[in-house]
């Protein structure tokens, strides 16, 4: 096997025994070939657009929830994995015959002519995995494309069960699906495919915005329990918040309490979920810290997308984890979706009736629910401290946590801005800070959290917005610094939606990616200051002073 595609890659370079986040070999060898071939059905489906002949709704779904599948932790079940590439190859021929009974010639590339028994589906997989594209720049640029595809995927997914869609976000899927399988594309065809997926990167999370919005109300700042009550519980960890919406009504008068866990706790903040009293807090911290976290719930858990890390063989929790949408886990039952888009939760409600009570981790609040909405409706507030000079700067600090060491690194450098520096944050990477007592400026918190790794998009509402008011020209004249943590392929999208808008020396960490060859981290770097970081006291120098 061969992967790189999240910070934690083995050596810094890639996992070639088994995937750090768990992933087995066979694994990641079938997840290539699902793939390779829904580069097959993104050919056959541009060719399909080009000469407008509508492509069949159904395909949508098999690219999202491929790609989606294939995320750093979403899915480590060979069965379920495997099932999505017959799914995807029945696609591609169902694609072929309409573009053939259309008179169009369909390409001969692999992708689009692979046939493959089931049987065969893992020797195969080893044959076309990122190593298949010998360049080292041209693969580069192509799996960057790949892991913001995945990014976007994600965010798709949850809007489209949120009943949004948006067919020109699909269309260019499928593009640069053929694009990237396509052996003639250029360095320069595929650099400018990156950044277009970063203009689409921007639209898909505006959609999911406005999904969430209109199902669930603008977000509003709230303080979120992160004790426990005395009723049994289940947990609901992930991002979809179609499914703890359905899991609260259906936990409506049964005894049974229901905790968000990880980048579920935003869903405390929407007016429409907050009005469940069921909905009693947040438990526990960040994905990487689940093992020890889960076995004192007590209640079963439930996965509603990726950041699932495999248990211990003899974990008290293994037995009641499920699972939903596109991830999987070998053992655990998968919670199906209905034509309605509905999910039963009975048999987790009734589990947890016979489950006790958590056991408390810790006590107290935390605060969130600084959306763009709720950040513009403080403007006037944030204006005038920044031009008296009680704001210096804001710091955007969104991104994803992670278990290495190395990611303390956020935590001191959190500790160490000014008292006159406000922290923008969004996705799991606030877990490095957001119980810390850092105080407020004049009322307004100095860490304020506007929600998911999605919600991203609140940062650049708001620059745009600031940029307005304060007049300047760019973006980057704001007193605003970007000092990003990124772990898996949706803080990939994020950073490629941030590059597309124009903003410039953006700090990652606490790693550069492995799958950026030299080349392509120079042009990054001239075309954008795209940089890394370095220790605490210099980078808070650099980036504050």
């Amino acid at each position: 096997m061969f992967c790189y595609q999240c910070q934690e890659t083995a050596f810094g370079t890639g996992c070639v025994v088994r995937g750090v986040c768990g992933k087995q070999p066979a694994t990641a060898h079938l997840m290539d070939l699902l793939l390779f071939s829904l580069k097959g059905v993104g050919v056959v489906a541009t060719l399909l657009n080009e000469h407008h002949i509508d492509v069949p709704a159904k395909t949508d779904k098999v690219i999202v929830d491929g790609l989606f599948s294939t995320i750093t932790n979403a899915n480590f079940d060979n069965e379920s994995i495997s099932a999505k590439i017959t799914n995807a190859l029945d696609c591609k021929r169902s694609l072929v015959e309409l573009a053939k009974d259309n008179g169009l010639e369909v390409s001969s590339l692999d992708a689009v002519a692979l046939e493959v028994a089931p049987e065969d589906y893992e020797a195969r997989g080893r044959e076309v995995g990122v190593l298949k594209e010998e360049d080292e720049n041209l693969r580069s640029l192509k799996e960057l494309t790949m892991y913001g595809l995945k990014g976007m995927a994600a965010y798709y997914e949850h809007a489209d069960r949120l009943g949004h869609t948006n067919r020109e976000i699909i269309r260019f899927m499928e593009r640069a699906l053929a694009t990237v399988a396509s052996p003639s594309a250029t360095e320069e065809q595929l650099l400018q495919l990156v950044l277009e997926t970063g203009k689409y990167g921007v639209d898909v999370m505006a959609l999911l915005d406005k999904a969430n919005t209109d199902s669930f109300g603008q977000p509003e700042a709230t303080h979120v329990n992160i004790g426990v009550g005395n009723k049994p519980g289940i947990l609901i960890s992930g991002h979809d918040l179609a499914d703890i919406e359905q899991l609260l009504e259906q936990t409506q008068g049964t005894g049974v309490d229901v905790y968000t866990h990880g980048e579920m706790l935003p869903a405390h903040y929407y007016p429409r979920l907050k009005k469940y009293s069921n909905l009693v807090g947040n438990y526990g911290n960040a994905w990487w810290k689940q093992k020890e976290e889960f076995s004192h719930f007590n209640g079963p858990i439930i996965f509603t997308t990726n950041c699932i890390v495999p248990p211990l063989p003899n974990a008290n929790y293994k037995d009641r984890v499920f699972t939903a949408n596109s991830t999987g886990y070998p053992g655990w039952k998968h919670i199906p979706t209905d034509a309605r888009g509905r999910k039963d939760f009975s048999e987790v409600i009734e589990m947890a009736r016979h489950c006790q009570a958590p056991d408390a981790l810790e006590q107290g609040e935390i605060v969130g629910g600084f959306a763009h909405n709720q950040v513009v409706a403080l403007a006037d507030q944030v204006v005038e401290a920044v031009k008296s000079g009680a704001i210096r700067k804001f710091v955007v600090m969104s991104g994803c946590d992670g278990r290495m060491k190395s990611r303390n690194y956020y935590t001191d450098f959190a500790k160490a801005l000014p008292k006159d520096v406000v922290i923008l944050t969004s996705g799991c990477a606030k877990y490095k800070y957001n119980k810390l007592n850092l105080g407020d400026i004049n009322g307004i918190p100095r860490v304020l959290d506007a929600g998911q790794c999605n919600d991203s998009y609140t940062w650049v509402v708001v620059a745009l917005k600031l940029k307005e008011i304060f007049g300047v020209e760019s973006v980057n004249q704001l007193p605003i610094v970007f000092n990003i943590a990124w772990y898996e392929q949706k803080a990939v999208i994020v950073l490629l939606a941030l590059l597309s808008l124009g903003i410039k020396n953006i700090h990652i960490g606490p790693t550069l990616p492995a799958f950026v060859s030299p080349a392509v981290l120079k042009v990054l770097q001239s075309n954008f200051g795209l940089g890394t970081i370095t220790t605490v006291d210099e980078d808070v120098k650099t980036m504050i002073s």
